[in-house]
């Protein structure tokens, strides 16, 4: 039977302790000029070293050329405390579990008097110490307090806050953390390479990441993976089966699917991870946590991702890369908020399948949403459309000032009449009618499209113009920034003018909010300037009666075809045609 490698890379030496700089370098300070303390308290999660370091410190103690940090190893007290060494009788471990009675204190208190058998001090490792009981905790407090000479107490937990306040305020204290991710890492490879074991690519990601940040824990899945490798060593797919983990190709087709917001293929994609046995829990978490890290990739960008993911190789980073850039900021930070809102609703579900399939409806369907979140997806969808909208002013022009389509009179003169005869001189003139109706729309379209050029500007300040020119503003901000031009085409309308501002109509206060953080008043004033040639502060009001299904060469084409038209007109509007009053924006009083 072999060392479990937890054991047999346990550290002998401060300098061998991985991590826990911050604990190390003051003790072994401490060691190094004396200044000892007669009881320490190691605290810290599982797997850290507390225990290790305590039998460092005994050993360090203990040395016959101590206290010093490092311990010669040549003496009987080194070589009886090296780590997996035999012990020493003048170092006692108690385990708190199992001897927290009173008892057991009292024991512990009457033969703490007597001098050390063959060392300096008698020390006494006291794990587990947060389950001392509180009679039994008050019978060790007045030998912690005033212990003889020779007695030094460690005492290592996981939870200090449970151990009574009296004791821990007679002991220096030192937290211990989990080691990180990069350093935890290297020392796994450097495992591998003493055990002369082949681990593929990808693999010791995934034991640091099974680990959780304890050295003992990784080094026992490691081992465990070491112990069932084959003639290959260590493959990444048999990792990923035996650890739990989802298959990094089932992420990939996910995250792709939602880019593409394909729900056959996301859907199919859950298929395949129930079907190949897969946690629908453990799927969730991994699509949170890949969530997380494309948010990340997509912050970093303009830097190196590998200074936080530090784990993952450069091909996976650069299929991140474009599957943050297909989803989008808004997208993914909704999307990690629905997975992390399904995983706690998958805790004690007796349908965690069911839930992780509503989860992924609820991302490709945003417009079911409609909170700020949902909101700011569906803009962001909008602008990775290329194409949505008319690309130049004529498309718009076309559809406002084009008439309807005139049947060629071509069939209606070829067709005989048989009870009436036409007059040679009636023929000619309908002829001639007809020719001209068919060249009338292709003038207007030139004169339309002369509008659209920035010389056109209006000279007074008129409410109707500036409508009839609003599309030819809105795509003049297409250009400048997409996300204003998303806001104004979906929910936008001109409610007024004067001589200092433009009264801009905005269909909710979410999509006004999102207006002005964004700053899109600039934009939309140097819009106004360059196309219609006038410089207006712009100001913000809620309008929730303008028709958000309609586009803004529609709501244009309507609000200039009959102006007077009090049906046709919304909010302030109504209400200044009504009552013959001016309307003051709301956005003046703030």
């Amino acid at each position: 039977m072999s060392l479990a490698l937890y054991r047999k890379y346990r550290p002998s030496a401060f300098a061998d302790v991985i991590g826990q700089e911050h604990v190390t370098v003051p003790l072994s300070n401490a060691l190094e000029s004396g200044k000892t303390h007669h009881a320490y308290l190691f605290s810290g999660p599982r797997g850290c070293g507390k225990t290790s370091s305590a039998r460092i410190m005994a050993r360090s103690l203990n040395c016959e050329k101590g206290p010093t940090p490092n311990p010669c190893g040549q003496c009987q007290s080194c070589k009886d405390l090296v780590a997996n060494g035999p012990g020493s009788l003048d170092v006692i471990e108690i385990d708190a579990a199992t001897h927290g009675l009173v008892d057991d204190a009292r024991d512990l208190r009457d033969k703490a008097f007597f001098a050390p058998v063959q060392s300096k001090y008698k020390i006494y490792i006291i794990d587990e110490a947060h389950q001392l009981g509180t009679g039994a905790a008050n019978a060790l407090l007045k030998v912690v307090e005033e212990p003889p000479a020779h007695v030094i107490f460690i005492f290592a937990t996981t939870e200090p806050e449970k151990l009574i306040s009296t004791i821990r305020s007679r002991t220096h204290h030192y937290p211990f953390r989990l080691v990180p991710p990069g350093t935890l890492a290297a020392h796994l490879e450097k495992v591998c390479a003493s055990e002369g074991a082949k681990v593929a690519k990808g693999v010791i990601p995934l034991v640091v990441r099974a680990s959780g940040g304890s050295v003992r824990d990784a080094l026992s899945v490691l081992g465990q993976l070491l112990a069932g490798a084959g003639k290959d060593g260590v493959s990444y797919e048999i990792a990923v089966q035996l650890l739990g983990f989802t298959d990094g190709a089932l992420l990939d087709d996910a995250m792709g699917a939602i880019a593409a917001r394909d729900g056959a293929t996301l859907f199919q994609t859950i298929d395949r991870v129930i079907e190949s046995g897969h946690d629908p829990r453990r799927f969730t978490q991994d699509l949170l946590e890949r969530l997380r890290d494309l948010m990340i990739v997509d912050a970093l960008q303009a830097t190196n991702a590998n200074s936080i993911l530090r784990e993952l190789p450069d091909d996976q980073l650069e299929r991140m890369r474009v599957q943050a850039q297909n989803i989008g900021q808004a997208s993914l930070s909704r999307a990690a908020d629905i997975a992390s809102e399904g995983l706690t609703q998958m805790r004690g579900a007796t349908a965690p399948r069911l839930i992780l399939e509503l989860i992924c409806g609820r991302i490709l369907l945003p417009i079911g949403d409609n909170g700020e979140a949902g909101m700011l997806a569906r803009i962001e969808r909008l602008e990775r459309v290329e194409n949505i909208a008319p690309s130049a002013s004529t498309a718009s022009v076309k559809k406002a000032d084009t008439p309807s389509p005139v049947v060629s009179p071509e069939p209606r003169l070829s067709q005989p009449t048989p009870t009436t005869e036409v007059d040679p001189a009636d023929y000619v003139s309908k002829v001639t009618a007809e020719a001209v109706r068919e060249k009338a729309p292709e003038v207007k379209i030139v004169d339309a499209v002369a509008k659209t050029e920035p010389a056109a500007k209006i000279d007074s300040i008129d409410v109707s113009g500036l409508r009839r020119m609003w599309p030819e503003v809105i795509e003049n901000v297409k250009k400048r920034r997409r996300l204003t031009w998303s806001l104004l085409s979906a929910s936008a309308q001109i409610l007024g003018v004067d001589d200092k501002n433009i009264t801009i109509g905005i269909v909710n206060a979410g999509a006004r909010d999102s207006f002005l953080r964004s700053e899109s008043d600039a934009i939309l004033r140097d819009a106004f300037i360059e196309i219609v040639g006038l410089d207006r502060k712009i100001e913000v009001t809620v309008d929730p009666s303008i028709d958000t299904s309609s586009t803004p060469e529609a709501r244009a084409q309507r609000t200039t075809e009959a102006p007077t038209d009090k049906t046709q007109l919304s909010g302030a509007a109504l209400l200044a045609a009504e009552l013959g009053a001016t309307v003051i924006s709301e956005t003046k009083h703030k």
